[in-house]
Formats: C-alpha cells, sequence, structure tokens
C-alpha cells in the first residue's frame, strides 16, 4: 500500500514537473510545433500526397484494360422473319462477351508521363520544405520580439520603481517643509506616465505572444513563457556568400529550377501526340436468342454454337488533329518560359532579402555597440545625478532628465540588440539548409 501511494506521488510530481517544463518555450521547439501545426504546412503535404498517386496513376497507364458486358433485351411486336415476311413475334436476347486491350506503344506518352509525375513530385516536396522556411522565418522574428518587448517591460519596471522612490522623497521633504508641493505634485506625474509605458510594454508583449501563439496555432498565449536565447553574440556572413550558399540550398529556389523541368517533361509530353499508337486486343462472348412461335435450341447449345473469339491489333498514326498537338506543345512551351521568368525573379526577390538582411544586422550591429557604450555613459551620469539629487544638490527636474536619457539609452540597445540577433540568423538560415537555427 505505501509502495502504491510512493509511487503515485512521484508519478504527480514527475507529471507536475513536466507540465512546468513545457511551459517553457525554446526556440526550436517553437519551430518545430508551428511546422507541425501549420496549416499551410498541411496543405503543401496534401499536394505531395496528391503527387504520389499521380506517379501511381502515371504507372497505370502501362497495364492492360480487361472489360466484360452483358445484355438482355426483349422486343414484342411484329418484325421482320427470315422468310423476309413480317409477323407477330417475341424475341429474347442474350449476350455476354469479355474484352481485352493491352497498349504496346503509346506514343512514348506514357512514358513521359511517369517522368513528369517523378519530377512534378520533386517539386511539391520542396514546395513543403518552402512553407516550414517561411513558418520558420516568422517564428524567429516574432520570437526575438517578444524577447525586445519583455526586455522593455523590465526597464520600464524599473522606471516605475525609481519614480515611486522619488515620490517617496519628495512626499517627505514636503511633509518636512522643505520643497513646494508642486514639487511632489510632479513626481506623481512622472510615476503615472512611468506606469502607462509599462502598460504599453505590457500590451506590446502581450499582443507579441498572442501573435505567436497564433503563428503555433494554440488556442491561446495563456501560461506561454519563453526561453532566453543564449548569450553568444552571432556573426553576420558575408552576403555574396550567404547567396550562393542559398543558390544550393534554398527551398523554394530549388523549387522554382525544378518547376523548369517539370515544363520542359510537358512539353515532351504535348510531343507524343505527333507519334503513333500499337495496341493488342483480344476479346470472347457468346449470345442467345429465343423466338417465341418457333422451336429454339437450349441455351447451353446456343452458348455453344454461338461463342466466338477475336484477336487482333490496333495502329493509331496521327495525320491531321486541327493542329491540337502542336497547340499543345505551344502551351507547354510557354509554361516553360513562364517557369524561367519565376525562377529569375525568385532569385533576385532572395538576392534583395539577403542584402538587406546584411546591411540592416552589420547598421544594427553598430548601433547595438554604439548602444553600450551610450548606455553605460547614461547609466553613470544618471547614477551620479541620483546621488547629487539625494544630497539636495540637483533639482527634479535635472534628476528625471537623467533617468529619462538612461532610460531611452536601455531601449535603443534592446531594440538594436535583437534587430542584430534577427538579422544575423535570417543570413544564417539562407546560408544553411538547416532549418532550426535556435540555441
Amino acid at each position: 500500500m505505501k509502495k502504491t501511494m510512493i509511487t503515485c506521488v512521484a508519478t504527480a510530481i514527475m507529471a507536475t514537473t513536466a507540465l512546468e517544463a513545457q511551459t517553457k518555450w525554446s526556440l526550436d521547439s517553437c519551430i518545430n510545433y508551428a511546422i507541425e501545426h501549420n496549416l499551410t504546412v498541411a496543405a503543401r503535404q496534401l499536394d505531395r500526397l496528391s503527387g504520389d498517386y499521380d506517379i501511381t496513376e502515371a504507372r497505370d497507364r502501362f497495364l492492360p484494360n480487361l472489360n466484360a458486358s452483358a445484355s438482355q433485351s426483349f422486343n414484342f411486336g411484329r418484325g421482320l422473319t427470315s422468310e423476309n415476311t413480317y409477323a407477330d413475334r417475341n424475341t429474347k436476347n442474350f449476350q455476354w462477351g469479355v474484352s481485352l486491350d493491352l497498349p504496346l506503344f503509346q506514343g512514348l506518352s506514357a512514358t513521359r508521363q511517369l517522368k513528369q509525375a517523378k519530377i512534378n513530385l520533386r517539386s511539391l516536396v520542396l514546395q513543403v520544405e518552402s512553407a516550414k522556411d517561411d513558418i520558420t522565418l516568422n517564428v524567429i522574428s516574432q520570437y526575438l520580439q517578444v524577447l525586445a518587448y519583455s526586455e522593455m517591460l523590465k526597464t520600464s519596471e524599473q522606471q516605475v520603481a525609481l519614480s515611486a522612490y522619488q515620490l517617496e522623497r519628495q512626499q517627505a521633504l514636503a511633509d518636512a517643509g522643505k520643497i513646494a508641493e508642486v514639487d511632489v505634485v510632479q513626481a506623481r506625474s512622472q510615476l503615472a506616465t512611468d506606469r502607462q509605458s509599462v502598460a504599453d510594454n505590457q500590451n506590446n508583449l502581450t499582443i507579441a505572444l498572442l501573435d505567436l501563439a497564433q503563428l503555433l496555432n494554440l488556442p491561446s498565449p495563456d501560461g506561454f513563457e519563453l526561453m532566453p536565447l543564449d548569450s553568444t553574440e552571432p556573426v553576420i556572413r558575408p552576403a555574396d556568400e550567404v547567396y550562393r550558399s542559398a543558390m544550393v540550398s534554398n527551398h523554394s529556389i530549388l523549387s522554382a529550377r525544378n518547376d523548369i523541368e517539370v515544363a520542359e517533361a510537358a512539353v515532351n509530353v504535348a510531343r507524343s501526340g505527333y507519334l503513333p499508337r500499337l495496341s493488342f486486343n483480344a476479346g470472347i462472348g457468346s449470345s442467345y436468342y429465343n423466338i417465341s412461335g418457333i422451336e429454339n435450341p437450349s441455351f447451353s447449345r446456343q452458348m455453344r454454337d454461338n461463342l466466338n473469339k477475336y484477336l487482333g491489333f490496333s495502329l493509331s498514326i496521327p495525320i491531321f488533329d486541327a493542329f491540337s498537338t502542336r497547340n499543345s506543345v505551344r502551351k507547354a512551351k510557354v509554361r516553360g518560359l513562364n517557369a524561367a521568368l519565376q525562377l529569375r525573379d525568385r532569385e533576385t526577390a532572395l538576392y534583395k532579402e539577403i542584402q538587406q538582411a546584411y546591411y540592416r544586422a552589420t547598421g544594427a550591429r553598430q548601433k547595438y555597440q554604439t548602444g553600450l557604450e551610450t548606455e553605460a555613459a547614461a547609466r553613470e551620469a544618471f547614477e551620479a545625478m541620483k546621488g547629487k539629487y539625494e544630497m539636495g544638490r540637483s533639482n527634479p527636474t535635472e534628476f528625471e532628465q537623467a533617468k529619462t536619457q538612461y532610460e531611452q539609452a536601455v531601449i535603443n540597445r534592446i531594440q538594436s540588440h535583437y534587430e542584430y540577433i534577427l538579422r544575423s540568423r535570417i543570413l544564417d538560415f539562407y546560408a544553411s539548409s538547416n532549418r532550426l537555427t535556435a540555441q
């Protein structure tokens, strides 16, 4: 009994610990969860499944067609007899048959359609990966946005604590008659302003968490907490190096290139209409007739006597099809030209994205490094002003200006730091086929 109770308690503790661990989301876990639950990715995966079926359908075109048929008919009233006269007679007719149609040569259409289906499947697979890439970049951006707002919220909360300290001190001085009441009013106003800043940053953080939760298709952002990133400073890769790597690993580019091959295969499929087709045909069947007013052979006798079999070959040579094949070839070539244009457009767009990420990363890094110096200087100035203020050697306005400058320096450093991290991670992402670029 005691062992059972101990086991239950231990299980409950482990479950609680696991639940608490799940409330902290790393960047990798967010990316994996978003990819697994994203509807666009799911739709692309269904397209890929459809591509598998297209290959199966193309392979089935090499198989023969086997059909069985049977019919029963009844005729009433006057009809022509074997003596070439008319008489009132009722007749019954039953027929059955089995036929086989085996394609021997289909103008290479089946072979080329199978090749096209296989190439198209590669495009669909790459489109699935491209959709995963898109959601990955979105999650990285939103994840860093949440972390940035979290730091800004902490900064604004620290400012509230300082303003509350200032108000308490001013109130004590006013009660002692050393300062005017207007200084207390100013301190109270500044505290209210800083609290409003906290509320704004809290709202920004809540909205950012909501956006990230919706990217992950979570029902609610309640209890959704993120793990901080490691403190390692990112390295900015050169734009040209990133672009060269992206040309051989980016799924969107690879998909666009493969689409050109799909279009070329479609041209070959269309050209198959110029070639002849040869097939083998075979069949077997029999029939039974019953005419009223005369003696009819038995059913089994007629089935045996009327049994027929046939074997044959059929050849179809296209001579003129109202330019249908020619028009199909032309349309397929146009689709190939369009695929080439789309590839050039994607390459150009990707190069622009990489260049923008590179220059924004270098600019953010420089701003971040300068921001560190500015923050240190502003903090030192604020501490000095705080000491002078506590000794009565500076007025509240000077104290508040130093505090505000320090707060703004911290915010600028936070913004530039996460912009630096975001752009460098985008460059890392484009430079590598590895989707998980977190910790």
